[in-house]
């Protein structure tokens, strides 16, 4: 079965030698000292393999099971679930008003990733409680936070967010359930909600879920939609619980993956909801749930195929199939181990260079976050603005191929259900689709988030990639290497951008054709520039006489397998993008 460890020592090497946390001006960075996040991901790094790994199978073999209206966990999740309550994980990054610890929210995106990696069907429990608590902390009156936020914080109880109804999942203007006002400023809820991940369980006491609904006078399609608190027990004045509320879980879902997660159909038969933010603007407040729940499956692609890729290294280590063709390398054996065949060997450096060049991705867009909400930093809000379709999209596909690759390399026995790997090409398949499907993603990049405030985010980042090679330049080994490449991947995606200003307008169809090209040459482009930056520190930690040379080396070879052998696929974007909308629109409906 899948064993994991933590990635601990990259993690601290992208915090500390490349985005250089502690000399950041971001309020809070000064005290990510080495030291500090060193202990904090060494001791999640334990729980992980200790705890929750071991779990990641007996959730996907047992799954969820309602009985008479209660969602039972798998074997071994509710002591889990207890280990994670007791250690404040859920809390980290969260405020000290609530009990949390108030740590940046780098530190849990690093922190984060290493539960996924574990478990991420049980991740979502907590995962799901952050995003609401997020929304609460937006938009919740100082009554509604102190009613909830401090139980959530502590996962006493969890949370939920409720958006799709059997007849719509994106286009949420044609939404039914329905928010009848009451004398006392509450609403009634009636609808069903479909999808609805950790929608109820035995873990916690209370489950707070955050409904988006329809209240009188707001008009058609997504004005007239307003979010709702609507607690599984209504919360006394006390602060002790109450009545059970009218929602109830009628169906548990069968999934391909993420057994160990209960997603849920919602009845809401008359529930109580509190509004939560202003009336008619649900969507505002829905999207500061989902802006960071998108950032958050981002990291779950990456997250499940680092994972993946650890199994598969394992066994291309360990497993004798045939003989090098330049020889034997273990000539006292029957054969030689898969690694030393070249075709492996390209397995594996796809898998590793696109999860660390994700890794740094993730944890730039983290930082982005701290300067944005730490900082007020406006052009940081614009930027992650902008990426977050693009680390939701793009690190989820290629988390996909990643963990599809390390189940290729088991050959038939990755195919065997007792090997482990089928698991994580069926849980990563659910992030491609969640918290907006990636053709979502990509239409949202193009046909907003590029042109937004005039195309100034875009322009930025340009500006960026152009400075840093500059800057650079007379560094000959990154220039040849890293620069020359990224370079041309910045043109391949210049020259995309400038196609959707000369052609989106007139022929609307000719950007929305290349929206999922225009998401992964961008993707590309940004895992090429963070490649860059992490060979410009391990190039400078191995002159000052860094004390791990080996590591430092394998960051400089796995950094030139990405620009020399994934980089270039932003001229295969770019050919595709500019062919237009004619081939992808010139067979009519009825010829298919």
């Amino acid at each position: 079965m899948p064993a994991y460890a933590a990635p601990t020592k990259d993690i601290q090497f992208l915090l500390h030698e490349v985005l250089k946390v502690s000399e950041a001006p971001v309020p809070g960075y000064a005290e990510l000292d080495p030291e500090t996040t060193g202990a904090i991901l060494d001791e999640a790094g334990k729980l992980a393999a200790d705890v929750l790994a071991p779990l990641n199978p007996v959730g996907d073999r047992e799954g969820c099971r309602l009985e008479n209206g209660v969602v039972y966990t798998p074997t071994g999740f509710q002591a889990a679930f207890a280990a994670m309550k007791e250690g404040g994980w859920n809390g980290l990054d969260l405020p000290e008003e609530f009990g949390g610890q108030g740590l940046p929210y780098l530190m849990g995106s690093a922190v984060g990733e290493i539960f996924v990696s574990a478990n991420m069907a049980f991740n979502m429990y907590q995962g799901l409680t952050h995003g609401a608590i997020g929304a609460i902390l937006a938009h919740g009156t100082p009554q509604q936070k102190a009613t909830y936020l401090p139980k959530m914080v502590s996962l006493d109880w969890t949370g939920t967010m409720n958006l799709t109804e059997p007849h719509c999942g994106t286009d949420l203007g044609l939404l039914r359930t329905k928010a009848e006002p009451q004398p006392d400023g509450s609403y009634k809820i009636t609808g069903q909600k479909i999808f609805i991940s950790a929608g109820e369980h035995d873990l916690a006491e209370n489950i707070v879920h955050l409904v988006l609904a329809k209240a009188p006078g707001g008009g058609e399609g997504t004005r007239g939609i307003s979010l709702f608190i609507v607690p599984k027990f209504l919360v006394n004045d006390d602060g002790s619980l109450g009545a059970r509320n009218a929602v109830s879980a009628g169906k548990l879902e069968e999934k391909m993956g993420i057994h160990g997660n209960a997603t849920c159909v919602m009845n809401y038969d008359g529930a109580t909801g509190y509004l939560l933010g202003e009336l008619h603007k649900g969507m505002r407040a829905m999207f500061t749930m989902m802006n960071e729940a998108r950032i958050g499956v981002g990291l779950q692609g990456y997250a499940v195929a680092e994972a993946a890729y650890q199994s598969s290294l394992s066994y291309a280590k360990d497993r004798l199939q045939g003989r090098a063709v330049t020889g034997a390398a273990n000539p006292s054996g029957a054969a030689d181990p898969l690694i030393v065949h070249p075709d492996i060997r390209r397995a594996l450096m796809d898998q590793k260079s696109f999860v660390e060049g994700a890794r740094a991705l993730t944890l730039w867009g983290a930082a982005l976050i701290d300067r944005t909400h730490r900082s007020k930093d406006a052009e940081a809000e614009a930027m992650i603005s902008l990426l977050t379709p693009v680390i939701k999209g793009f690190q989820t596909d290629m988390g996909f191929q990643s963990a599809v690759q390390a189940q290729q390399i088991f050959g038939g026995h990755g195919y065997i259900e007792e090997q482990g790997m089928s698991q994580f090409v069926r849980d990563a398949r659910i992030a491609m689709i969640y918290e907006g499907a990636n053709g979502i993603q990509a239409l949202d990049l193009v046909g907003r988030k590029l042109a937004l405030n005039g195309g100034k985010a875009m322009m930025a980042f340009f500006e960026m990639v152009k400075g840093f090679i500059k800057d650079n330049a007379e560094d000959e080994t990154l220039a040849k290497d890293f620069l020359e490449p990224l370079k041309q991947a910045s043109k391949d995606l210049q020259a995309a951008a400038m196609f959707f200003m000369q052609n989106g307008m007139k022929s609307p169809d000719a950007a929305l054709a290349g929206s999922t090209d225009f998401l992964h040459l961008f993707g590309h482009t940004c895992l090429g520039l963070m490649w860059a930056q992490i060979a410009k520190a391990a190039l400078a930690a191995r002159a000052a006489g860094g004390a791990d040379p080996a590591f430092l080396e394998a960051k400089l070879a796995t950094g030139r397998y990405y620009m020399a052998r994934q980089l270039p696929a932003t001229g295969l974007h770019l050919a595709r993008i500019t062919s237009g909308a004619g081939p992808v629109m010139a067979l009519a409906a009825e010829a298919f």
